[in-house]
């Protein structure tokens, strides 16, 4: 087996922008300088999330700056006409030589009542099951309309007319789907409709553990996914001086930021008081931060290397999420890659901050140790590689 490793394209940066004197403000030419950075140093792609910033027009205004990088962009279902996405597809491909991925993202009640798709959560996903549909047809040419019970296309004449006269898929396939969902509905709409299916981190046995049972869902419906996951990344040459920066995002990170991200972890009608964890570190954790202190650096490690603490995606310390980090040496975050690997894990959306800075050092340091999947020679930083 080998990985595919991407990194991360969407605002804000800084050296710990979860807290506002850490946070930089990014521009346009900002991103573009870390789209540039991206492409040269080998990465796969790279993730441009939900933000300030229409995720697609940023990776659409980034084309003509890279060449070999594919935009993995999140996508919520009912933001557009399937039909239109399609062609806004079939254009950034003919554009880009085929580099886009889509990012599906289901989000949740409020969110996407705001954007005029009012649904409850289970029939979200019989809608974003339709929606694809929809798109993967159009986007192959496909002109005969569509009649579901949510989306409703007409027939699509082709000819010499602006509407009729589109580009024509370029990706053998279609665009590949990347996505998550956990519950039920989540996990069987995920089987049946995504190429890769994602996951907020965990421990690697945890996290294969998942991935075997959403593979014995696929199996079901005869289909078989690749996986992904999401970390953050602190990588130097030793040991030492990979927990020396950890301790210092720590000491830059404040005691209401951990106890905000620890309530939008906990369930609806817990509190820190009643929440218990089967792991004696993470609940260890929790009772320091009802103490009203943060824990050091390495009482945050709750695996080898898997560290959860302050990240501009959440501070993890009621357990592994979005914020979830791998801290060490480069041999060390190499050999924890590929324990997650064995355990099913083929891509790795990955981030540090400074975004530009870090992607550099994990080019130089870690990409040389793994086995990588780019489709493409992954440059060599060091004259002596």
């Amino acid at each position: 087996m080998a990985v595919k490793i991407l990194w991360y394209l969407t605002a804000p940066d800084g050296p710990y922008p979860w807290e506002p004197q850490g946070r930089w403000k990014t521009d346009f030419r900002h991103l573009e300088q870390l789209a540039v950075t991206i492409d040269r140093l080998g990465y796969y792609g790279a993730l441009l999330g939900s933000s300030a910033n229409e995720s697609l027009a940023v990776a659409a205004a980034l084309i003509a700056q890279t060449h070999r990088m594919r935009f993995l962009v999140a996508q919520h279902p009912g933001e557009l006409s399937p039909a239109v996405l399609a062609k806004y597809a079939q254009t950034f491909d003919a554009f880009s030589g085929g580099r886009l991925l889509f990012n599906v993202v289901n989000g949740n009640d409020a969110g996407l009542a705001a954007l005029g798709v009012h649904y409850p959560h289970d029939e979200r996903y019989d809608f974003s099951w339709e929606y694809w549909d929809a798109f993967r047809r159009v986007y192959d040419g496909d002109t005969s309309g569509y009649e579901g019970r949510y989306v409703k296309l007409a027939p699509r004449h082709s000819g010499p007319s602006p509407m009729g006269t589109w580009n024509g898929p370029t990706q053998p396939g279609g665009v590949p789907l990347w996505g998550a969902g956990t519950s039920a509905p989540g996990v069987a709409h995920s089987v049946k409709l995504l190429d890769v299916y994602l996951s907020f981190a965990n421990t690697p046995p945890l996290l294969g553990d998942k991935f075997r049972r959403v593979g014995a869902e696929a199996e079901k419906i005869g289909r078989k996914l690749q996986y992904g996951t999401r970390l953050q990344v602190i990588v130097r040459e030793t040991e030492e001086e990979a927990w020396a920066h950890a301790e210092w995002l720590l000491s830059k990170s404040s005691l209401e930021h951990a106890k905000r991200s620890a309530q939008r972890q906990l369930k609806p009608g817990e509190t820190l008081e009643t929440f218990r964890s089967d792991n004696p570190i993470i609940q260890r954790n929790a009772q320091s931060l009802l103490a009203g202190r943060l824990p050091t650096a390495r009482e945050l490690e709750i695996y080898p290397n898997v560290w959860v603490g302050p990240a501009w995606f959440g501070f993890d310390i009621l357990g592994p999420a979005s914020g979830t980090t791998l801290v060490g040496s480069a041999e060390n975050v190499a050999a924890r890659i590929r324990e997650y690997e064995a355990q099913g894990t083929n891509a790795f959306i990955l981030s540090g901050f400074p975004l530009i800075s870090e992607a550099q050092r994990v080019a130089d340091l870690l990409l040389p140790l793994l086995d990588l999947d780019h489709g493409f020679d992954v440059p060599a930083l060091r004259a002596g590689r």
